[in-house]
């Protein structure tokens, strides 16, 4: 009787998937342990990495997993999906071309790709060509909803949502310097070079200040 092959499971999520129940760490573990049942392979474990996003090369659950694969302790190295290897395709090449160098195989279940042969690296190079594609077009939105928001609240969002409140002297300063005569944009320069900081930390911005003077003013 044929020793069954040895599996070691790899999963991961992003900090923004882990709301996404279709990438949940739950749902890698379920499938690759029912896959593991179904083929007769005998699941060694499974690595984790947890608000981790793919495109980074070093990860500390997939520097275990790769080290256990070189130790020998497993034949396959088994993901729910490609993309939660690696969302990027350099990264992704060097782990196959290290998995044929080293007489282990990688598994991806939901495309039941066999890595071992050119055919399967090509498809898989594909797959994680456009799993890169949509990390960076995801980064790039990111980037421009980002860009259209106010410095305040890109400062609240910096400080977990929070406004905190100005201290009454930098509110007395802002109101002191629009009475003689200067401008929203030189007052934030002023402040800005002064080293005073707004209510979140950040630097001054026209807008910054407006926002100050339009509020009523803090109690004597």
């Amino acid at each position: 009787m044929s020793t069954p092959p040895r599996a070691l499971g790899y999963i991961r999520v992003s900090t923004t998937e882990q709301a996404d129940s279709g990438l949940g760490l739950e749902a890698q573990l379920l499938a690759i342990r029912t896959t593991a049942e179904l083929r007769g392979w005998h699941l060694v474990d499974i690595v984790t990495d947890a608000g981790i996003s793919g495109t980074r090369a070093k990860r500390p659950g997939l520097d275990t997993a790769k080290a256990r694969m070189k130790a020998g302790e497993a034949d396959l190295l088994v993901v729910a999906k490609l993309d939660r290897l690696s969302r990027s395709l350099l990264d992704g090449a060097d782990l196959m071309a290290t998995a044929k160098a080293q007489g282990w195989a990688l598994v991806d279940i939901s495309s039941s790709l066999d890595m071992s042969t050119p055919q399967g690296r090509m498809v898989a190079g594909m797959l994680l060509s456009a799993a890169q594609y949509e990390s960076e077009m995801n980064g790039a939105r990111t980037r421009e909803a980002m860009a259209n928001l106010s410095e305040e609240v890109r400062d609240r969002m910096r400080n977990g949502g929070r406004p905190r409140a100005l201290a009454a002297e930098t509110e007395a300063r802002i109101r002191a310097l629009r009475a003689e005569g200067l401008s929203l944009r030189k007052i934030a320069e002023t402040l800005t070079a002064e080293g005073v900081s707004t209510a979140a930390g950040g630097r001054w911005w026209p807008a910054t200040v407006r926002q100050v003077l339009e509020r009523e003013p803090a109690a004597a």
